[in-house]
């Protein structure tokens, strides 16, 4: 089955095509940081209407790359949510009125399943069950996977996402959006242990998160280091101590997570599992653990259309359709979602 996938989220649009039996035949994305950089993030009625630009030509793209025509299309992914209802009803739209036109099924794919199942698109993807942590902008959650909708939440953020927490940290820094690769870059010219931060609700048993104490620890002690106009190397520093407090809070809660559930497979998606040294330190968790660990490459753990047309070929296989109108949903639980 070769399906379609469009993902229009946030500020990307990705489209991809995917073969259930020869894999990621062709994928495109578009991305509009610089559009938003000038205002510091993201402006949700600016980015539905560079979506209802970008997606048919997009697709045209990838349907030239991978050589096929629309005759070859057996159906069409998009995500349905959750994400801007802006964005979402620019994708759904499109995805709805195209499967119509080509009398072929269409399924709205969960955005953070898409996440979830990214590894998957790797030569060497892991096997469920498995445990898997979901940080990115919008989202921090540790979730047992026993296969596909077959999701239990063990924790997840209290208040802000650890991806948030970054693109604030980066404001106060005087850093450009988006704040998660310029915090990163910084930090690589910081010295560990000038700075010490707190690494939140890891003193108390539980698997849940929370970042904004965080960033108000970070806040003070940019200002008592006279606020953006301190020195680079002291901003460097402030980044280094930033990064090495989540990093080190995630991997807690990712041994406890392995541990509660004797899992011996970690799997990280999302935008922050790009992130260098949360990986490396996962690496070195896993090891003591004698465990292993599982992600995309870089471009599959930002938002893209790939990972939306692999979660919906499974559930397209699977026999599930999504024929009703057009309904994207900004909030979706994925306990909703029905297993397969």
């Amino acid at each position: 089955m070769k399906v379609l996938g469009i993902e229009t989220s946030c500020d990307e649009t990705g489209i991809a095509l995917y073969d259930s039996e020869h894999g990621l035949l062709a994928d495109a994305l578009y991305s509009q940081i610089d559009m938003h950089n000038d205002y510091g993030g993201v402006v949700p009625e600016l980015a539905s209407r560079d979506h209802v630009r970008r997606v048919l030509p997009l697709i045209e793209q990838v349907m030239e790359k991978a050589g096929c025509s629309r005759e070859d299309v057996d159906a069409i992914a998009y995500t349905r949510g959750p994400g801007l209802i802006g964005a979402l009803m620019v994708g759904s739209s499109i995805a709805k009125s195209i499967a119509w036109a080509w009398d072929i099924p269409v399924m709205g794919v969960h955005h953070m399943e898409g996440h979830l199942l990214a590894p998957m698109l790797e030569e060497n993807p892991p096997q469920f069950p498995f445990v898997a942590l979901l940080v990115s902008g919008g989202h921090t959650q540790l979730v047992e996977v026993k296969g596909i909708g077959q999701y239990q939440l063990l924790g997840e953020s209290v208040d802000d996402a650890a991806g948030e927490a970054f693109d604030k940290a980066a404001m106060m820094l005087g850093l450009d959006y988006p704040g998660g690769p310029r915090v990163a870059a910084l930090a690589e010219q910081g010295v560990s242990g000038r700075f010490k931060f707190p690494r939140p609700m890891t003193d108390r048993p539980g698997l849940d998160f929370s970042f904004s104490g965080l960033k108000t620890f970070t806040l003070n002690t940019v200002q008592a280091h006279g606020g953006k106009e301190c020195d680079d190397q002291t901003r460097a520093d402030i980044a280094r101590a930033f990064e090495d407090a989540v990093v080190e809070t995630l991997a807690i809660k990712c041994r406890r997570a392995l541990r509660q559930t004797g899992m011996k497979q970690l799997i990280i998606a999302g935008g922050v599992s790009a992130n260098k040294r949360l990986r490396a330190r996962l690496e070195e968790m896993v090891q003591g653990e004698k465990a292993s660990l599982y992600y995309a490459r870089p471009a599959f753990c930002t938002d893209n259309g790939a990972m939306i047309a692999y979660a919906g070929c499974q559930r397209l296989l699977a026999g599930q359709t999504d024929m009703e109108g057009i309904r994207p949903l900004p909030r979706w639980p994925m306990a909703d979602l029905l297993p397969l």
